[in-house]
This record gives structure tokens, C-alpha cells and sequence, in this order.
């Protein structure tokens, strides 16, 4: 077989339909082992790529969404959690769905969410 010019390789290209190009690109990987990429496809989809992609929250809302049965042992939690006195803490827990922590690391609001659940609150991380 003779040896192609690069002209003539792109000549022969210009003439593929998209298809089968994109069946000689894969036979192509597949015969070399290696994956094509074009720089500037790589640059130009690199970014759009990435912003879409949602970042892991660092910080969360712990929402009482329901008080449940047990009222007292919910206050006596709300307290513990926050540095509101017994008055401030009723309210709150009077007043669901409410915010009881707001902007926790996530740790945080799980401990929180887990003590109110356990207190038989309804809880939300938002």
C-alpha cells in the first residue's frame, strides 16, 4: 500500500459523511489503543462540562418540619443544640417548620437532625 500524503488523507476525509468518520475514528482507537481527543474540543468542553456538575454542599439547614408526639423532649432538644432559653425554644418549636441551625457543616447538621429524630421530630436538611 502507498503511503498517503497528509493532503491526501485530508482529502479523503473531507469526503466521509460524519458518520463514517466516526466509524473510522473508533477502528482507529480500537487498532492503536489510544482515545481521540481534539485540544481545543478538550478546552472548549472542559469548562462547559464542569459547571453543570453541582458541588457537594459544605453547609446545610437543619429544618424542624414537625414536632411530632412528644413536644418536651423536642424543646429540651432544641436547647441543647442551640443557646436558646426555654421561652426562645418553645417558640420555635411551636412555630415549625422552622430553621433550627442554619449554615452547619454537615457533620453538624447530621448530629442535630439525628438528636431531633430521636427527640420524635420531623427533620429536613436543606
Amino acid at each position: 500500500m502507498a503511503k498517503l500524503s497528509n493532503e491526501e488523507l485530508l482529502e479523503a476525509f473531507g469526503e466521509m459523511t460524519l458518520v463514517e468518520l466516526s466509524e473510522f475514528v473508533k477502528a482507529f482507537e480500537e487498532k492503536f489503543d489510544v482515545e481521540a481527543a481534539a485540544p481545543a474540543a478538550i478546552a472548549v468542553a472542559g469548562p462547559a462540562a464542569a459547571a453543570p456538575a453541582e458541588e457537594e454542599k459544605d453547609e446545610f439547614d437543619v429544618i424542624l418540619s414537625a414536632v411530632g408526639d412528644k413536644k418536651i423532649q423536642v424543646i429540651k432538644a432544641v436547647r441543647a443544640l442551640t443557646s436558646l432559653g426555654l421561652a426562645e425554644a418553645k417558640a420555635l418549636v411551636d412555630g415549625a417548620p422552622k430553621a433550627v441551625l442554619e449554615g452547619a457543616k454537615k457533620e453538624d447538621a447530621e448530629k442535630a437532625k439525628a438528636q431531633l429524630e430521636e427527640a420524635g421530630a420531623t427533620v429536613e436538611l436543606k
